[in-house]
């Protein structure tokens, strides 16, 4: 009788697959891993070998430099790995450009490990893709019935209000190097803002690199060499930290905006002086975590790092056989403060 543990299992240094022998984003460098994204707590450097799709490796090229790893191996969709007859193939999880869910399949076994994912439209990535599986390992980054995001365009159209209401005032926007500052820019445009988009130098390369997959961010203009109380009725994306310092002050009494999940929770906001929370997560909220469970119906869940005893009790209560892993080594949403290295 095959455990499922024979296939995956928990360590300190990351989900590990025995017959395989790799890890699926490791938490330090190991001789072969799986990763899921680019986000700094899931792809980190110094592996001997790599597996991931081809946007995640490069990102990490972008992020850590050529040799991040000694060996790297795209995998794209619908394609196949083999190592020692485990099967590994990646599956779009609709986190951020190139995120995918880890398919690992051995002697009949299929278990999926998301890494993070969300459920709802995202123009800068591909959708997540249900796989069903035996097992299926989520995240649990916004576990709790509190968490409903609101809609994106509701959340975008507050911005665009606010600098109608306000044409004389910059709005600075903190938004996640990866993923989020790029999501907020379609957003906009979706929104019909046509006009320029200041960004800040540190999100310079990782924009490049979106436009060169096929991710149009239309016309961008850097957020430096400006005179003071400059921008007044334009919008500036900039890494939320930058937000804080001295870069910030250049700019026309700016309105500062923040762009995440935990937008929603007001006492964030007030401990950030935030004056325009924007509630835009790259994570599954509680209904997209709790829909995703009823849809895969898998014989177990694995949940991983986060709020894991709501969804647990939500199993519970639903005939869904759960535990928790409690891997530790990742952030609660995207990689600021990750130790992300400048890019």
């Amino acid at each position: 009788m095959i455990r499922f543990e024979d296939l995956l299992r928990p360590t300190p240094a990351g989900l590990y697959c025995p017959p395989g022998d790799f890890y699926i984003d490791p938490v330090g460098p190991v001789d072969r891993a799986v990763i899921t994204h680019g986000h700094a707590d899931h792809a980190r450097s110094g592996h001997g070998a790599v597996l991931a799709t081809p946007q995640t490796l490069a990102i990490m090229a972008e992020r850590y430099g050529a040799d991040f790893a000694a060996q790297r191996q795209p995998l794209g969709p619908g394609e196949t790995a083999s190592h020692n007859g485990v099967e590994v193939s990646l599956a779009p999880a609709g986190h951020v450009l190139g995120s995918a869910q880890a398919v690992i399949r051995w002697k009949g076994l299929t278990m999926v490990a998301s890494g993070d994912y969300k459920r709802r439209r995202d123009p800068t990535c591909a959708a997540f893709e249900p796989v069903p599986c035996h097992v299926f390992i989520s995240e649990a980054t916004f576990g709790l019935p509190v968490f409903v995001h609101p809609p994106d365009a509701d959340e975008i159209g507050r911005l665009v209000h606010s600098l109608a209401q306000f044409p004389e005032r910059a709005h600075l926007v903190g938004a996640y190097a990866l993923g989020k500052a790029q999501r907020v820019i379609r957003l906009l445009r979706e929104a019909g803002w046509e006009r320029p988009v200041y960004v800040h130098g540190a999100l310079e390369r990782l924009n490049a690199l979106y436009g060169r997959e096929g991710v149009d961010l239309g016309p961008l203009r850097p957020a430096t060499g400006l005179p003071a109380n400059a921008l007044g009725g334009e919008v500036v994306i900039a890494p939320p930290s930058a937000t804080q310092d001295r870069w910030a002050r250049r700019f026309a009494d700016p309105v500062l905006a923040f762009a995440s999940g935990w937008m929603g929770v007001r006492a964030r906001a007030r401990q950030r002086g935030v004056e325009l929370p924007l509630v835009l997560s790259d994570h599954a909220d509680w209904p997209e975590l709790t829909a995703t469970f009823a849809e895969l119906k898998p014989e177990e869940v694995w949940i991983t790092h986060g709020r894991e005893e709501g969804l647990l009790r939500w199993c519970e209560l639903r005939g869904q056989k759960a535990r928790a892993l409690r891997l530790v080594g990742y952030d609660e949403e995207d990689d600021e403060g990750a130790g992300a290295p400048p890019v």
